[in-house]
């Protein structure tokens, strides 16, 4: 079980990643990214609706028809995601306004719906609250790494307004990053998501690229090893 939890909080982190691996949930990721507060706010919106969603549907797994699941799961997942966005009007009503739309369309979220019908439907609650939280955790980690990204080129600053927009507690994380910086537009607008997108995305190739040569070549090293010993046998 111990090596299943692993997998799974590898799954949501790199290997399956909402972002950087599934390419899902582009959209709001694109949209709301121009700075790193506002990737925050976003991901931890989404976290809440992929843990709630993922533990309501798991436990109720034995309820739901076949024939009737995706019905029920978007009618559960909009449900969520109503409570989610009152109370972010509630609490935090400045980070509300500026994600806006945003924050009810996470129902069309395809990632939360996908693990729904994928692993939470078929799994027990434990695993599938797992589940929700390390791929909430990857997408919030992803919003807020291209934030960063655009952020910093973009403004040279980085979590602006982050007392503003998530509340006092959070100051400490504003900061100027580049000072005097005279900043580079584009990476504030949509075409600088589509860039620093591109090049995150690259990035991940080339490391993925690299952890499976170094897999490989140990694997064949260990076979070679294997065979040596296997011969020095037999010839004894």
């Amino acid at each position: 079980m111990q090596n299943n939890y692993r997998q799974i909080t590898r799954n949501g982190l790199w290997d399956s990643n909402i972002v950087f691996s599934q390419k899902l949930a582009l959209c709001p990721l694109l949209a709301v990214t121009g700075t790193a507060t506002n990737g925050l706010g976003m991901g931890l919106a989404t976290l809440v609706v992929l843990v709630a969603s993922s533990t309501v549907v798991s436990a109720l797994r034995s309820m739901i028809t076949p024939e009737v699941r995706i019905p029920v799961f978007v009618l559960l997942i909009a449900t969520i995601v109503t409570l989610v966005d009152m109370n972010m009007s509630a609490w935090l009503h400045d980070l509300h306004k500026i994600l806006g739309l945003f924050v009810p369309l996470i129902v069309t979220n395809c990632a939360i719906l996908g693990r729904a019908e994928s692993f939470a439907f078929k799994n027990p609650v434990l695993p599938s609250l797992v589940d929700g939280l390390m791929m909430g955790i990857g997408f919030t980690l992803s919003l807020i790494a291209l934030g960063i990204v655009r952020e910093i080129i973009g403004t040279g600053g980085l979590f602006a307004n982050a007392s503003l927009l998530l509340g006092s507690h959070f100051s400490f994380l504003e900061m100027t990053v580049i000072p005097d910086y005279k900043g580079f537009l584009i990476m504030s607008l949509p075409p600088g998501g589509f860039l620093a997108l591109g090049f995150m995305l690259a990035g991940k190739r080339i490391i993925d690229n690299r952890i499976t040569k170094t897999r490989t070549a140990s694997t064949d090293k260990s076979t070679d090893n294997n065979t040596v010993i296997d011969g020095s046998s037999i010839a004894a």
